[in-house]
């Protein structure tokens, strides 16, 4: 048995280096401004497929990412870990995106490519989570989905085993294929680069990502892997109106770097009389409520 498995991956700021021009007037994210990385639960969910692939001969494991052009770099660094493919929907069109216009694209380029038997991304994004948009995209796509995911115990019989972390605990699920899947970040971590893989792929680009005066744009002609798949709106035949922020009924008001500081220490008995000061104390500053 093979499968055909799509990981979900974002590149997303450096929230440990916001300042304060991590925002735009329109209250988008100025990703110009950030260090940019790759959303460590999507490495999480990209392992769980690379395993997957290890396990079943044939299967095919394709990054899907949004973004501008530098976003290439995620479908890179999912080629040098052992993925097939990848596509990056690029277009200005897609800027400012919410999750709901989020995993609208997501969703009509998931169908745009065609059958998948399994669609794996990480938990929630750090730069904004909010663990919307895996299970908006299995909405949209009419798909079964197992949320909160350790690991993907086995799949047999075109029935995916899971075992998954929730309160108080953890479960195991059966899904039956295709299944959405998002992964915890404290599932197993994502393998190293490959040496070889990053020898072989470290040229390759998205169109948009190229110059024209690279010393090496004749291997573009001559090895067809080094040429990423690239996405607009046109091309998964979506509808604008659905996408970035014409889409998106989410706005962000303000983005703060809040640094927290210890300013004083307070040493506490276990009597009531402290226990009862320092709860009207938190009540007080609304710490707690």
């Amino acid at each position: 048995m093979s499968l055909n498995i799509i990981v979900l991956a974002k590149q997303v700021p450096d929230t440990r280096n916001v300042g304060k021009d991590a925002m735009k007037a329109d209250g988008t994210i100025n990703r110009a401004a950030l260090p940019a990385i790759f959303n460590p639960e999507d490495l999480n969910a990209l392992e769980q497929a690379l395993r997957l692939k290890d396990q079943f001969p044939g299967t095919k494991v394709g990054v899907l990412t949004m973004g501008p052009p530098r976003a290439g770099e995620i479908i890179r660094q999912g080629l040098y870990r052992g993925a097939d493919t990848g596509w990056l929907l690029t277009d200005r069109l897609f800027a400012g995106a919410d999750t709901l216009a989020t995993s609208y694209a997501l969703a009509t380029a998931i169908k745009n490519i065609g059958k998948v038997d399994i669609v794996i991304g990480g938990r929630q994004a750090i730069d904004g989570d909010t663990a919307q948009v895996g299970p908006q995209v299995a909405q949209k796509l009419g798909l079964n989905q197992v949320t909160y995911a350790e690991e993907i115990v086995k799949i047999d019989g075109g029935v995916a085993t899971i075992r998954r972390h929730i309160d108080g605990g953890v479960e195991t699920v059966e899904a039956p294929l295709p299944v959405v899947i998002t992964v915890n970040g404290s599932a197993a971590p994502c393998r190293p680069c490959n040496a070889k893989l990053v020898m072989k792929y470290k040229r390759a680009t998205c169109p948009m990502e190229r110059t024209g005066k690279e010393p090496w744009s004749k291997l573009y002609e001559e090895r067809d892997y080094l040429t990423l798949n690239q996405w607009s709106v046109a091309d998964v035949k979506g509808d604008a109106t659905q996408c970035g922020l014409s889409g998106s009924p989410t706005k962000v008001k303000q983005v703060q770097n809040i640094v927290f500081q210890a300013k004083e220490n307070k040493t506490l008995t276990g009597s009531d009389e402290d226990v009862n000061s320092l709860v009207k104390e938190l009540l007080a500053e609304k710490i707690i409520g």
